[in-house]
């Protein structure tokens, strides 16, 4: 079954059984894995001036940032010796007792309606100071600054870019009978802060993000048929791209912003199309009677990856993105859908079936061998963080949709819950500004 079909009967499901709505509800995230040789950090909370106080902490939500990833052990506040905020009050014998790699100390200064954050990284045992840096903000940007902290330390320490200021889109139901609902909605990487991007009684699926992070495309059956929309986040903007007869699934917006991909069965059966959003041409890439759906960009824009039955079973192909020949990716398993590139190219993420269990396999483009990385039994719909480190999916807990995410070293694992909201199809955004 592929993703744009399942989805549809998963959230008809939903509108049949769901509990009553609740108010609105961050997203709240479990730590439930770490890879074994974690790095000791201690963040300590940070200083504040200027009169008042701040709403955030801007060291507690750095280091549940840095915990998150799975790459670090943040030291309990509790167990410092000291708490140190400025340079001058920073004596790192302290730290050495406590085998700490490393030590972040920052400030917060109010001056009028802004808020002054800084901070230093030290080098614990060789006595450096490895980063440092300033940001302003309003009291509701707070969390957004620290945010951009956590990657800053997380880049420093591993080299690696941190995810921690990027966001997250999910569908979300809840409710039943009249009361069934179902939203878009969006939210920070940590969970907080999540915005309803569009509501409707009727089913939302397949969200994607533009590249620049200000648009997202996703399918509603408001006008009880599916249609594609392409909606701006600043404004609220939104535009119908796509409302052919029959199926309009599967959005994908092109690497460079300027096409999107999708799946239509316009002319009697679902075939991969690519629409340009200036000139409004649609140009079709696929042509074969069994179904062809799930587009995904790789990341140079060169080609695309699929879902298709052409071969018996779902399994992934790609095609070139002018179009032209069609040769299939995937071997292993007899059932392999939901494909996504990793953003630097050198892997595939999929939902692949295994003695009944939907699991998601990475595979490795390069070498053509895969591995599992999650457990199952129902997982799907796999979205890369932007920097390729993790892969955040839907998957089934306690009886319940909920999101998980799990890196793809296999160090870390997290689950994602909204009160008591289904959430499905998380898609991961890039790295914005």
């Amino acid at each position: 079954m592929t993703r744009s079909i399942s989805s549809l009967l998963i959230l008809c499901a939903f509108l049949a059984v769901l509990l009553p709505g609740t108010a609105l509800a961050r997203l709240n995230i479990e730590i439930t894995g770490g890879v074994e040789a974690a790095q000791p950090i201690a963040v300590v909370p940070f200083g504040f001036a200027g009169g008042g106080s701040a709403s955030v902490d801007p060291g507690a939500v750095i280091a549940a940032d840095l915990a998150r990833t799975g790459r670090f052990a943040p030291m309990p506040t509790r167990d410092m010796l000291d708490q140190p905020t400025s340079h001058e009050e920073v004596d790192l014998r302290d730290w050495r007792l406590l085998d700490m790699n490393n030590l972040v100390i920052g400030q917060v200064v109010r001056e009028g309606a802004r808020y002054r954050i800084s901070f230093i990284l030290y080098d614990v045992f060789r006595g450096e100071r490895l980063a440092g840096a300033t940001l302003t903000a309003t009291a509701a940007g707070l969390r957004n600054a620290a945010h951009r902290i956590a990657d800053q330390i997380h880049e420093t320490l591993t080299g690696i870019p941190g995810v921690a200021a990027t966001r997250i889109a999910y569908i979300s139901a809840t409710g039943r009978g009249e009361n069934a609902r179902v939203t878009l909605q969006v939210a920070d990487a940590d969970g907080y802060n999540p915005q309803v991007i569009v509501s409707s009684t009727e089913p939302i699926m397949s969200p994607a993000w533009s590249p620049d992070g200000r648009r997202i495309a996703y399918v509603s059956f408001e006008s009880r048929r599916p249609a594609i929309y392409v909606q701006e986040l600043a404004s609220g903007r939104r535009e119908r791209v796509a409302s052919y007869p029959g199926i309009n699934s599967s959005p994908a917006f092109s690497p460079d912003g300027r096409r999107l991909a999708m799946t239509l069965s316009k002319d009697g059966n679902p075939e991969i199309y690519v629409l340009d959003l200036d000139s409004r041409a649609l140009t079709r890439l696929t042509d074969h009677f069994a179904i062809d759906t799930e587009p995904a960009w790789s990341p140079d824009g060169s080609h695309l990856v699929f879902t298709s039955g052409r071969g018996g079973n779902p399994q992934i192909y790609r095609v070139p993105a002018s179009g032209g020949a069609v040769s299939r990716v995937s071997f292993e398993g007899d059932y392999n859908a939901s494909p996504v590139y990793a953003p630097d190219g050198r892997s595939i993420a999929m939902a692949r079936r295994i003695n009944g269990a939907f699991r998601i396999a990475l595979l490795d483009v390069e070498r053509g061998f895969s591995r599992l990385l999650s457990r199952g039994p129902l997982d799907e719909s796999p979205s890369f963080a932007p920097n390729s480190s993790m892969v955040i999916y839907a998957t089934t807990h306690g009886g319940r949709a909920v999101l998980a995410a799990a890196a793809v070293d296999g160090g870390a694992n997290q689950r994602l819950t909204q009160g008591t909201d289904q959430v499905r199809e998380p898609a991961w955004s890039p790295m914005v500004q």
